[in-house]
């Protein structure tokens, strides 16, 4: 690892907890600050692990709190959207996924799922059958080798969560640590991986603002885990460059990449 620090942004679009009183009263300073209090408290277990600088960004802030400069030096950005995707500029996006890219870890939460980053970078729709009906929420851990799943049990459980269904259109995912079953009887892939670039990126399911599901022990270690998972093994810009041959090429080959080059240009001899 190439800092001595993880730099970690907690986005949240803080939206519900500000107009639906039921909704403050579980997270009073929003989810974001709910997610980086137990970031701070809880350690990733079962890797190596780096100390933590957390940070939080929300919608209203200019730039969504995402500047250039923010992202630059951001290792890891925990993403928490619901009903204002639509007001996530374009800009933004371009901004993270560009970062992603790069090297930065990205952990997108419950209906981020439909958010325009996690779309933009899984290339489908994202799209799923869901239901409130506060039910039972049990989260089997199908991966339990994997460094976001340590400390956990065989199975851990939610009082009441949103259910959401099979069938999830998303790419096939480089691993999938957890599967979800609910009460009314559907199964879920909640928690899945994926590469892109040289950034990693981590999708859970569980979440829903209604419920205090972040303030569940189980699902803050998840999330300790996956902030150190995802963390950046590289920071590379990529580029895509006229390359010079490292040997001596012969004078057919000569020949040929120039007939190549007067084709391209339509200069046909």
């Amino acid at each position: 690892m190439f800092n001595k620090k993880l730099s970690v942004i907690v986005w949240n679009e803080f939206e519900h907890e500000r107009e639906e009183p039921e909704i403050r009263a579980i997270y009073p300073e929003g989810i974001h600050a709910t997610i980086a209090a137990a970031l701070r408290e809880i350690p990733a277990l079962g890797h190596g692990t780096l100390p933590l600088e957390i940070g939080t960004a929300t919608l209203d802030q200019p730039e969504h709190g995402l500047s250039e400069a923010r992202l630059a030096t951001c290792d890891v950005l925990v993403w928490w959207g619901h009903k204002a995707h639509s007001k996530v500029d374009d800009e933004i996006v371009e901004r993270v996924q560009r970062r992603v890219l790069e090297g930065m870890g990205l952990i997108v939460l419950h209906s981020g799922h439909f958010s325009k980053i996690f779309r933009r970078l899984m290339g489908t729709n994202c799209s799923l059958k869901w239901r409130e009906a506060a039910e039972k929420e049990r989260v089997w851990v199908v991966e339990r080798s994997h460094p976001i799943a340590a400390g956990l049990g065989e199975y851990f459980e939610l009082p009441n969560e949103e259910m959401y269904g099979e069938r999830f259109d998303i790419p096939q995912p480089d691993q999938t640590i957890f599967i979800s079953w609910f009460e009314g009887g559907e199964v879920f892939r909640s928690g899945c991986c994926w590469e892109r670039g040289h950034g990693r990126i981590f999708y859970f399911r569980p979440g829903h603002e209604a419920y205090p599901t972040y303030h569940n022990r189980d699902v803050q270690q998840v999330l300790a885990n996956a902030v150190q998972w995802a963390a950046p093994r590289v920071n590379f810009v990529d580029h895509c460059p006229q390359s010079a041959p490292l040997e001596t090429l012969s004078d057919n080959g000569n020949a040929f990449a120039k007939v190549g080059i007067r084709q391209s240009t339509g200069d046909i001899a």
